[in-house]
């Protein structure tokens, strides 16, 4: 541990020493690397000096119980080598988690699709009340929520909703909510009271800034369209509507949110590098796939990861059977828990595979 905290302390000085650099400061992509790797080590730094003291004091306290006369000193060095004895496993176990390396998206904010599944028009109400959950998390976490794309569905919610969440760390707590989401309930449009099972699929993408992807303009075709949906006289009339077509991969994306053209191919452009950032990021977790299977955040969207039943007011968390009744807290934003249980899942999970 002792040596693992030398290392850091090396390299938190040189960062320190290269965040003042003329160069460093003139290179954005490196000034916000080197300053969120700043960031993150002082936190390690802070822990270990604690622990560090801790040691110095139970040596300390083992030097007076070995060699001093003096009943009363002794019995006071005994004393704090109790204290000190019970508090260095703990700040060790707090260590071993936070010198677990980052992924390095954990920072960045995040793009989330949700779209309806199996279930009609409940499927679409359960895709809004998935977004309404995310809009209140986002809330008590004091993180901005941008609509980029959405399509209604016939009976409310959406078929499919696109939308920015930005903040601090927003992705290292969001990732854990990439797959299908089940809910069962009595649907708003059931006449016979009986329990329906729909879902939804949340996809989590780290957004990518411009420095993370490159797109060659000439690689896409951008249409403009006059937009749809409900937003007022000049929502319908004027070519505000962009929809991207990148050719060497096939994706599309679409935005009409905003009232303004240039607006909309700007975020536009943002969910496409995001989508391009993914396709790498999805290379980069195959290759970790091969030496580690994460059981929380695998990023299969086609795994069913958690159940809202409202006849029992329960919520499951199936990646860890992780069971609570308190489904009215949980779809109005109270998921911290769960995500907290998934992070110490994962982190726990990481600690094995390296012992």
């Amino acid at each position: 541990m002792l040596d693992k905290l030398k290392l850091i302390e090396q390299r938190f000085a040189e960062l320190g020493k290269l965040l003042i650099l003329p160069e460093t400061i003139s290179d954005q992509a490196k000034y916000i690397k080197f300053s969120k790797e700043y960031k993150d080590l002082q936190k390690i730094i802070e822990m270990g000096n604690i622990y560090k003291n801790l040691l110095s004091n139970k040596m300390e306290a083992l030097e007076i119980i070995s060699d001093e006369k003096d009943s009363e000193m002794i019995e006071m060095a005994k004393l704090e080598l109790e204290e000190v004895e019970i508090k260095i496993p703990k700040i060790e176990e707090d260590l071993k988690f936070l010198l677990i390396p980052k992924d390095p998206d954990d920072s960045k904010n995040v793009v989330v699709e949700i779209r309806a599944g199996t279930g009609g028009d409940e499927a679409s109400i359960f895709a809004g009340d998935l977004f309404r959950m995310y809009s209140k998390y986002s809330e008590s976490k004091n993180w901005s929520v941008n609509l980029v794309d959405s399509n209604e569905g016939t009976s409310g919610g959406f078929k499919e909703i696109i939308f920015e969440i930005n903040g601090e760390d927003v992705y290292a707590s969001m990732k854990f909510e990439a797959g299908v989401h089940r809910v069962q309930r009595v649907p708003q449009t059931e006449t016979q009271g009986r329990v329906h099972t729909s879902a939804a699929t949340v996809i989590v993408l780290p957004e990518a800034e411009e420095f993370d992807v490159e797109i060659d303009m000439q690689d896409v075709r951008i249409e403009r369209t006059t937009s749809t949906g409900p937003g007022g006289q000049s929502v319908n009339t004027t070519y505000s509507a962009i929809k991207l077509h990148h050719e060497p991969t096939g994706i599309i994306v679409s935005c009409q949110d905003q009232k303004s053209q240039h607006k909309n191919l700007d975020k536009a452009l943002k969910v496409l590098r995001t989508r391009l950032y993914e396709l790498e990021v999805e290379k980069r977790r195959k290759a970790d796939s091969a030496k580690r299977k994460s059981m929380v955040s695998s990023g299969d969207r086609s795994a069913k990861i958690r159940t809202y039943n409202y006849p029992q007011g329960r919520v499951t968390e199936h990646r860890i059977s992780l069971t609570l009744y308190d489904l009215s807290k949980i779809i109005n934003g109270d998921i911290q828990k769960i995500i907290d249980e998934l992070m110490l899942a994962e982190n726990s999970e990481i600690l094995n595979s390296q012992d």
